[in-house]
């Protein structure tokens, strides 16, 4: 759900019906407001003058039945496409043949229960959310652009209008992510070197999207079967014949913007399912899945280095665990995570095993990043994370001095340096140099 307030009625001649169906709404949905009316015509009133997203009515009300209603509702300018489901627990063959004919949108059957309704409806929102999207609209013709954007903005759309393909072509090419276009509408003929078919090619053939990613209707003046067919070859999902009718084009861009805004939430769903792949779920950095996939490439890349491998092990972890718990040493772990995260936002850092953390560092020259090491343990000596008193023992290795390693052999090379570091007596740097590991000059811990 978005943050966008919505708005729904709820009509029912039973002041109990009424007060639940309200309360499962304010209970399921975020962001509701909803208004209650006891008669078809109390609702009609509140109607003329309110905006709603919504109307759910009794078949049977005091002064109409909820078909009159809907009816009633599809005859008023303000709410011509405003959804109508008439919640009933009678079905019947009137019903289902006149419901259509009096604009219903749909049913809920009240035998399925109250608490099913609250599901119902949140559903029904997620299929049928209001317009909402950012059209290019690409239209030669000043009088059909004029007439056409005017019905498109009425529906709550945004618009983006040009005269011409090229000029379209360019909008497209130089999106940042920000306020993308979610549809395009375009002419198929159009005055200029491209037409509306040639900028249909260079929206699938050039930037390569996809009919979910930018959906395009295409609106044609010809009855020509064979050119409609060429549109849909073309890449175009649809197409509208002119004149435009308001309520066809409509209910086309409703589809249409329906597909992509599915496609936007597949998307997201991809990438979060990413994210949570690729991250250590108790510290919060990469997981060691994340660092084989992409720890090479990342090392292998010149304009990161001079590039540093750090791998980090917590002192006598295995004690922290045994005399105050599991959950106290993950407590730890936590916090350890964080601070590496906040101390390397721009590097790669990874929990690579049980208390062992890894960070790549890019673009460091060796007395900085020695320093920096030095600092680090400093830091988490002093944090004390989770109340618990902890050292780490810290092992570095560079590209500079390493310069041909592969990410297994270069990590191999840190991993020296630590075992060095708790050979010394732990809470200690230690660096993998091309002679060999040797203690850092800027280690200050006690000896």
């Amino acid at each position: 759900m978005s943050e966008t307030l919505t708005r729904i009625m709820v009509v029912d001649g039973s002041s109990v019906s009424r007060a639940i169906l309200a309360r499962i709404l304010r209970s399921e949905i975020e962001n509701v407001e909803v208004v209650t009316c006891e008669s078809g015509t109390d609702a009609i009133t509140q109607l003329k003058e309110q905006d709603f997203d919504l109307v759910t009515t009794a078949l049977l009300l005091s002064d109409m039945d909820g078909l009159a209603l809907s009816r009633a509702i599809r005859d008023t300018k303000r709410h011509h496409y405003t959804p109508v489901i008439v919640v009933s627990g009678d079905a019947d063959i009137r019903l289902l043949k006149e419901g259509f004919e009096s604009g219903v949108t749909d049913y809920f059957d009240k035998s399925n229960g109250y608490r099913a309704f609250g599901d119902f409806i949140k559903s029904f929102i997620q299929r049928n959310t209001g317009l909402v999207g950012h059209i290019l609209y690409v239209e030669d013709s000043r009088t059909a652009a004029a007439v056409t954007r005017k019905i498109l903005e009425k529906h709550g759309l945004k618009v983006t209008l040009t005269d011409n393909a090229e000029q379209a072509i360019v909008l497209l090419d130089n999106q940042s992510g920000k306020d993308d276009f979610d549809m395009v509408i375009t002419d198929f003929f159009l005055e200029g070197s491209l037409t509306g078919g040639d900028l249909l090619h260079a929206i699938r053939a050039r930037l390569h999207l996809s009919q979910q990613e930018l959906p395009v209707l295409v609106l044609t003046g010809s009855d020509d079967k064979q050119k409609q067919v060429e549109i849909f070859h073309a890449g175009g999902n649809d197409f509208v014949g002119k004149p435009l009718i308001e309520e066809v084009l409509i209910a086309r861009v409703r589809s249409l913007l329906l597909i992509k805004h599915q496609y936007d939430a597949l998307k997201q769903q991809a990438e979060t399912m990413r994210w949570i792949a690729a991250t250590d779920s108790l510290t919060g950095v990469r997981s060691k899945r994340y660092l084989m996939d992409n720890g090479e490439s990342y090392i292998q890349n010149p304009d990161l280095h001079p590039l540093w491998a750090m791998l980090i092990d917590i002192d006598h972890f295995k004690r922290t665990n045994d005399t105050l718990g599991h959950i106290t040493g993950d407590h730890v772990l936590a916090e350890l995570g964080q601070t590496l995260n906040q101390w390397f936002p721009e590097n790669m850092v990874v929990r690579f095993g049980g208390e062992e953390f890894c960070v790549l560092i890019k673009q460091q020259p060796a007395d900085a990043m020695l320093d920096r090491a030095e600092q680090l343990r400093q830091h988490i000596e002093q944090l004390q994370p989770a109340g618990v008193d902890t050292t780490v023992s810290i092992g570095l290795a560079s590209t500079e001095d390493h310069p041909d390693c592969h990410l297994s052999e270069f990590l191999s090379k840190a991993d020296e340096a630590l075992y060095y570091s708790k050979a010394q007596g732990r809470n200690r740097a230690s660096i993998f140099t091309s002679e060999g590991p040797q203690a850092s000059p800027w280690n200050f811990s006690n000896e």
